[in-house]
């Protein structure tokens, strides 16, 4: 490719004239530009855009005063641009700077694309050198594997969606919008395996509904977006003033969207909810997204005795009396018009979570509303659509033993040490980032107390869980210790090395997986219910504990290592997966 330029000016009218009068490219030529704020007086900001005009849309961003506050222009020029390469840098430039941290992105992301263009390929080997040299002048702090690696980037709401998404997020806008306006209650489902993005489609809708709220007529909007339609002061006067709120079940995940919420204009980290936010609220909201609907809880044990109170607490405030049948569910459908549910029915970890047959009926009210949105497109696991589908075979005993299966360059691996293992999830860590051990509860957990204790001890090594609940991923030393469900569920990783513990294991006379309910240490995830007399039998806690294991041999992007504890279970799967 020609060498490109990237050139430096003050956003101010003198400078941008001076400028505009020199290389005619700078009038009418395809280029992509940065705004961006020093920090001072105001907060830290960028802009991308792309335009083939670009004096005269300096001058236009000049008299707007949304952008009043950037300080500095930085202007991509390259002979061989055309339109199709600067929307894709533009693109490109958003994502990264989102992921990085730096500066807070005030794009909307309605026109992030991904589109197929003539080599295509040839532009974006470009695209990193020209990140390298806006690197060199300060527009990022960290390199590309460290940002793509990143929490800020991985729950960006500034992605490129799939087709599939994008019909979803297109057809519950427009429903939205008609059902503010008559104040019509709706209910949505969005459900799909692991990996098929469903966090990221609602933090996305998030981001897409408050600009579509907070629009001025001054502000740029890709035509081609297939949202174009909704900037429009009809849909801006509907949004206005409205409660939204993204309900996070999951203390990790919750915290990592917060961070992302902080960083992204016209949201707030006060937006994201616990369910006991939601139940305890004097206030009801217009709409509420759901996100791992499945991890919300029935009236069950909770993880403390002060959110048994609050349950109760709860219950009795919405309903006049603690009603154990009433559910978390019932708390946000009580304090809220309309809801978005993102599920997946087979990801239910514990006795707790919502029973099946309330998320089936959850689904089926969905569907015949015509308001329910299958996702199938696989976005994390490189292996496939199909991958997802055949760690749930596998883990339910209907893969044949005889048939070894294939997914390409997917590294999927068995291993007999795990002192081996270990080894190459290391290997894997310096390489790419993003490589860590996680296991099924098989194994108490000692060393929360005594934090000299090793709570796995196989093969010579010795190991410790988990040490911190929240973010543990990204946590210093994380690559020495191991993570349960309760810290990666909803995740990627680049490289997951899994232990599946003595708590699963195989009858390879009756061809079928059963549990060892003495070698399953998480007292949570096998009490029975008292509260609604529930008693759990070996099948239930067979269900929950393959439904741990389907979710940890489905975070690795890049492979997944297995050890198999039990002798037989290690046979029948290295007999598929060696």
């Amino acid at each position: 490719m020609t060498p490109f330029e990237i050139e430096q000016l003050d956003f101010t009218s003198t400078a941008i004239s001076k400028w505009a009068a020199g290389d005619e490219r700078r009038r009418n030529w395809p280029v992509v530009y940065v705004l961006n704020s020093t920090g001072a007086p105001v907060e830290a900001a960028v802009y991308v855009g792309e335009t083939v005009g670009a004096a005269s849309r300096m001058r236009q961003h000049l008299a707007n005063p949304a952008k009043g506050g950037f300080q500095r222009v930085h202007v991509v020029i390259d002979e061989t641009f055309n339109k199709s390469a600067c929307l894709d840098l533009e693109s490109h430039l958003i994502r990264w700077l989102a992921g990085d941290g730096k500066f807070t992105v005030m794009n909307g992301n309605e026109g992030i694309i991904d589109a197929r263009y003539y080599e295509r390929d040839l532009y974006r080997e470009n695209f990193r050198e020209i990140f390298e040299k806006l690197r060199s002048e300060g527009l990022f702090q960290r390199s590309i594997p460290e940002i793509e690696n990143s929490d800020l980037f991985k729950f960006s709401p500034f992605k490129v969606l799939t087709p599939e998404q994008a019909i979803a997020v297109e057809d519950i806008v427009d429903g939205l919008l008609e059902d503010f306006g008559t104040g019509a209650p709706s209910v949505s489902v969005i459900d799909g395996h692991p990996g098929t993005g469903k966090t990221i489609l609602a933090i996305f809708l998030m981001k897409l509904l408050a600009d579509i709220r907070d629009h001025d007529d001054a502000d740029e909007v890709e035509p081609d977006s297939m949202f174009a339609e909704f900037f429009v002061p009809e849909s801006r006067a509907v949004l206005q003033g409205l409660r939204i709120g993204f309900v996070v079940p999951q203390q990790s995940l919750r915290e990592s969207i917060k961070r992302v919420f902080r960083k992204t204009p016209k949201v707030a980290a006060e937006q994201i909810l616990t369910p006991f936010d939601v139940g305890a609220s004097e206030q009801v909201w217009d709409l509420l997204i759901v996100d791992e609907t499945h991890r919300l809880n029935h009236r069950a044990n909770q993880s403390s005795g002060m959110n048994n109170k609050k349950f109760r607490a709860i219950n009795e405030k919405l309903f006049g009396a603690d009603d154990p049948s009433k559910t978390q569910l019932d708390w946000i459908r009580m304090q809220s018009t309309h809801q978005i549910y993102l599920l997946d029915a087979e990801q239910t970890v514990r006795p707790a979570d919502l029973p099946q047959t309330i998320l089936r009926a959850l689904i089926d009210e969905a569907r015949s509303a015509q308001r329910r949105y299958p996702l199938t497109t696989q976005m994390r696991v490189r292996a496939g659509t199909d991958y997802v589908g055949f760690i749930r075979a596998l883990l339910r005993g209907q893969i044949d033993p005889t048939e070894s299966a294939d997914f390409g360059d997917y590294d999927l691996r068995i291993f007999d040490d795990l002192a081996v293992m270990q080894r190459e999830i290391i290997a894997r860590n310096d390489e790419h980032g993003l490589a860590r051990l996680v296991a099924g509860y098989a194994w108490e957990w000692k060393s929360k107390d005594d934090k000299q204790a090793h709570d796995i001890e196989l093969d010579g090594v010795q190991l410790r869980w988990n040490s911190r609940a929240k973010d543990w991923i990204n946590s210093p030393g994380s690559i020495d210790a191991v993570g349960s469900i309760h810290t990666v569920q909803g995740y990627d990783l680049n490289y997951a090395g899994v232990i599946i513990g003595s708590d699963l294991r195989y009858d390879p006379e009756e061809g079928r997986l059963f549990i060892d309910r003495d070698s399953y240490r998480d007292a949570k995830g096998k009490e029975n219910n008292k509260q609604r007399g529930i008693e759990y039998s070996d099948d239930d806690l067979l269900e929950f504990i393959r439904n741990i294991y389907g979710v940890l041999l489905t975070r690795g992007i890049r492979g997944t290592y297995v050890y198999v504890c039990d002798p037989m279970l290690r046979e029948y799967i290295s007999n598929v997966i060696s």
